[in-house]
């Protein structure tokens, strides 16, 4: 039997990148998958058929995260099609980086809104429908820049910071409940993002991590899948570092 055969999944930023990749993992362990981003596009098209055609239910929603109505809206809608919500993986995001000095409110708050807020939003969202079912597992998708610190991100760790303090609160808050909340803090990752550095900066960073290679979006993807089935069913609270050994 699959890991999450029976389960569904709603994902944030779930059309490209770590978003998708952890889609397509979750599918391919047998979980149905609801997954959201800004705009019903031809990308998220795409993604919801390469979904489907692992063998199980897939449905893309537009919905803004950082806002609390369609959040509420999107979990509605989700629970209406799909019957259930097992797992939500809050992986939203956003970058603006700058020096403090040269940051902006507007790109400050913005990040704020996308990053931190929408995982106030999404969880809150969902929480009654998983205290109901008495079960649930909500994934924050941190960054070991939450945990360390990076000059020129003050906004981007900010956020990621923040989140981990909220897990830890959710973790105590709907333990009872059965209701588990972890996080997961990703390090250098091949992505869009980071395909747009410099070359130079790349290598400075892969210079930096013990294991020497930048990680995939499968790499996350595999922990998320620990974390959403009964192989971590007393793990709680906890931030795992997906960094190949760059944060210890």
């Amino acid at each position: 039997m699959k890991l999450l055969e029976g389960k569904v999944a709603l994902i944030t930023g779930g059309a490209r990148g770590i978003g998708k990749a952890l889609a397509m993992r979750f599918a391919a362990e047998g979980a149905a998958v609801a997954f959201s981003d800004l705009r019903y596009d031809e990308q998220m098209q795409a993604t919801e058929k390469e979904i489907a055609a692992l063998g199980v239910k897939a449905k893309g929603f537009a919905s803004n995260a950082s806002s609390l109505e369609e959040s509420e809206n999107l979990a509605a809608d989700v629970v209406a099609e799909f019957g259930r919500i097992d797992v939500l993986i809050n992986n939203a995001g956003i970058t603006r980086d700058n020096l403090l000095m040269r940051m902006t409110e507007q790109d400050w708050d913005l990040v704020m809104a996308v990053n931190l807020k929408s995982v106030f939003n999404l969880t809150k969202a969902v929480q009654r429908t998983m205290i109901k079912q008495r079960e649930g597992s909500i994934i924050n998708m941190s960054s070991v820049v939450g945990v360390n610190g990076n000059a020129g991100q003050s906004n981007y760790s900010a956020s990621k910071a923040g989140m981990i303090g909220f897990t830890k609160s959710i973790a105590q808050e709907l333990g009872s409940r059965n209701v588990r909340c972890n996080a997961i803090a990703p390090g250098f990752i091949e992505t869009e993002m980071t395909h747009k550095l410099p070359d130079d900066v790349r290598t400075q960073w892969i210079a930096n991590i013990p294991l020497k290679r930048s990680g995939k979006p499968e790499d996350v993807a595999d922990v998320a899948v620990f974390l959403a089935s009964p192989l971590s069913s007393y793990v709680t609270g906890q931030v795992i570092s997906v960094c190949g050994g760059m944060s210890m």
